[in-house]
């Protein structure tokens, strides 16, 4: 109890939690920890859509809107919304874009929680300040140019701080790194230059660093504001000034990755595509792998309690899905019973996907065109079995179909670009998708399939099909 305030004793916690400066990859593995247990989560659209798309789905997401020069959620409701969720005893997690304590008014965000008694915890984020200065081969650093590197609001509006000290700035003979600066940049340059730094000191703005939209303008100290008008650099994006921005040329790597400047989207159908989205990370893409679907129990359990209580009675058992394999192991294993009481059956897959699940729990997949007798089909209790039609055997639920009703991101906006795709791992990753994009228009987007089904409901929405095994080959994807 503080400040007048009662607690109730289910009283829940608020984790502050750095996103980084955008790529899903420089997420920390306790922010990626903690976002995953979240009940809540508030965030700014500076977390990045390959972050947002982390968000649980089963989670409720409350987007406050703050974005460069557009704050439609006064701070001050942002800090009491997120006392008012830990209040009913949740896991809140306030999601924003860096560090939340560099230039993110954490403290301020968790001023109102201390005073009111409500547990809390900071995630560190990586800070856009070294991030993205290095995603455009700049060190802040470097050995011989730059002992030391200095951040520095780009805010300059009243009331907002005190002003900038640029007789102090210039004496530092440090990289200067200014956030949030780019409505400010002549102001910046002119007082930098009239505190004596010299013209032609090496200056750059890195737009959008870290995702597939970034840019990058390498200047001097006078040319810079002309240069990044010329090149229509805009929010959100970060100055340097230092002779490390001289090193950006023989140091660049971000944009010579085979899928640099391309965005993939990568449905995920419950644990499956995961592996998909690291892999075009790898060579370069900007990668959002939301969960279009989650797998839980059926309806109904007793049916397949029952089969397992006699499963010596089937010749053979036949899988439609990876998850139709997890779940029937589960129920198994909670039943008490392991892969002994398979003995003396086949033990057949549908798909290789689900040949590949089975090998998980040490079974190789037989030959589903080979079985014969009475057998059992376990699948997915709302969706159709993905088994040919021709097979006759006893049908039982091992696993239900959810899926997501919303996207914390704009898919329109993520797939803007004229080379960025959709990636579906499986069938159920695309109905996920295509469900959830609506009456979005797709057509002539590009689309990598793993299999003919996926490709067919690509094609039918429009969409420019690619398979993902040769597309993968051709871009040296292991």
């Amino acid at each position: 109890k503080k400040a007048g305030i009662k607690m109730k004793p289910d009283t829940g916690k608020i984790w502050l939690v750095g996103a980084g400066p955008g790529d899903p990859g420089l997420l920390t593995q306790k922010g990626r920890a903690v976002l995953a247990a979240a009940e809540v989560v508030v965030y700014d659209r500076l977390a990045g859509p390959g972050v947002l798309a982390l968000i649980p789905p089963e989670a409720e997401a409350v987007d406050v809107g703050k974005r460069a020069g557009c704050h439609p959620v006064p701070q001050k409701e942002i800090n009491r919304l997120l006392c008012e969720k830990a209040r009913e005893g949740r896991r809140v997690v306030r999601l924003k874009g860096g560090d939340p304590f560099v230039f993110g008014r954490g403290g301020e965000e968790l001023a109102l929680a201390s005073e009111s008694g409500i547990p809390f915890e900071v995630v560190s984020g990586v800070t856009s300040a070294a991030a993205v200065p290095a995603c455009a081969g700049i060190p802040v650093t470097h050995r011989g140019l730059a002992a030391s590197f200095h951040v520095i609001t780009g805010h300059t509006r009243t009331g907002e701080g005190p002003p900038v000290d640029y007789p102090a700035l210039a004496a530092l003979e440090g990289t200067l790194v200014f956030l949030m600066g780019v409505s400010s940049m002549g102001a910046i340059a002119a007082g930098l230059l009239a505190a004596g730094v010299r013209p032609d000191m090496p200056a750059a703005v890195v737009q959008s660093g870290a995702t597939a939209r970034q840019r990058r303008v390498i200047s001097t100290l006078r040319e810079l504001e002309a240069d990044a008008r010329a090149a229509g650099i805009g929010s959100p994006a970060v100055i340097v000034v230092g002779e490390v921005c001289a090193l950006s040329e023989a140091l660049s790597w971000a944009e010579k990755r085979p899928l640099a400047g391309v965005r993939a989207l990568v449905p995920l159908a419950g644990e499956d595509g995961a592996g998909l989205a690291e892999k075009l990370a790898a060579v370069g893409a900007e990668t959002a792998a939301p969960t279009v679907l989650y797998w839980r129990p059926p309806e109904d359990p007793a049916p397949l309690r029952e089969a397992l209580a006699r499963l010596s009675a089937y010749r053979w058992l036949l899988f439609d899905r990876p998850a139709s394999v997890r779940g029937f192991f589960e129920a198994l294993l909670a039943a008490g019973l392991d892969v002994r009481a398979l003995a003396g059956r086949e033990i057949a897959a549908v798909s290789p996907a689900a040949g590949r699940a089975l090998l998980a729990y040490g079974i190789r997949a037989g030959d589903a065109g080979a079985l014969r007798g009475k057998g059992l089909l376990l699948c997915a209790e709302n969706l159709p079995p993905a088994a040919p039609a021709e097979i006759e055997a006893e049908r039982v639920s091992v696993c239900r179909a959810v899926f997501r009703e919303s996207c914390p991101f704009s898919i329109a906006d993520f797939l803007a670009g004229e080379e960025d795709l959709a990636a579906f791992s499986c069938r159920e990753a695309a109905e996920g998708f295509f469900r959830l994009a609506g009456e979005l228009p797709l057509a002539g987007k590009h689309a990598l399939c793993a299999g003919e089904e996926e490709a067919a409901l690509a094609r039918a929405a429009g969409m420019q099909v690619r398979m993902l095994s040769g597309f993968l080959k051709e871009k040296s994807v292991v």
